[in-house]
């Protein structure tokens, strides 16, 4: 079971910041998306979290130059649904093969969060190179993950989890870094102008 590097690296260079969207209003998902796309920011993970985020899905999918996908994906029934959604990549807290043999299966980009070596081994059984290194700041940040990335010089990670606005350029220095996922984007009482504000900043976090 191999994934396609390509479809994956596609997702995760596409912008610097993924911003990760908790969403409890399903008529706030195209504003937000509207907003952010605006911004700069095009590629969306929406976490399943919330009752209506299948919906959310649905809605900024409409959205013209969003490239939406599904977050928390917890199981393969979770990745099913997603996908019938709408969601066009998938990106899971932990690492299973269920998971992983679902995204083969519906052929979707999969971003699987890991914390540690034994992770990444066990996706390297599963032939897949490309991470969600979760929750970042929690397992040791930026140092933690400079040693993972001097054994396993063909992996690339997506950190995501207590990163800001402030601490994402030093992040995204590093070269086994391809992009960063960040809540900060859409913090506090729903507000386009203010989100696509953020969204027009961490557009060039990186570059």
């Amino acid at each position: 079971m191999f994934q396609d590097t390509t479809r994956v690296d596609a997702v995760m260079t596409r912008c610097p910041v993924i911003p990760v969207l908790v969403v409890n209003d399903a008529a706030l998902a195209r504003p937000m998306a509207e907003a952010l796309v605006a911004g700069g920011l095009t590629t969306l993970e929406v976490t399943l979290r919330t009752p209506c985020a299948l919906d959310v899905i649905r809605e900024m999918s409409k959205v013209e130059g969003a490239l939406v996908g599904a977050g928390t994906v917890l199981n393969a029934d979770d990745l099913a649904r997603s996908v019938e959604a709408g969601a066009r990549f998938i990106v899971s807290p932990g690492l299973t093969e269920g998971v992983a043999q679902a995204a083969v299966r519906h052929d979707v980009p999969l971003l699987p969060g890991i914390a540690n070596a034994g992770d990444i081994m066990r996706g390297l059984d599963l032939g897949l190179t490309r991470f969600k290194f979760f929750p970042a700041t929690v397992n040791g940040g930026l140092p933690a993950l400079k040693a993972l990335a001097a054994v396993f010089g063909q992996v690339r990670f997506c950190p995501t989890g207590g990163i800001t606005e402030e601490t994402a350029p030093e992040w995204l220095a590093h070269p086994a870094v391809a992009c960063v996922g960040g809540s900060w984007l859409t913090s506090g009482a729903f507000d386009a102008g203010a989100i696509e504000r953020r969204a027009t900043v961490a557009a060039t976090l990186g570059s």
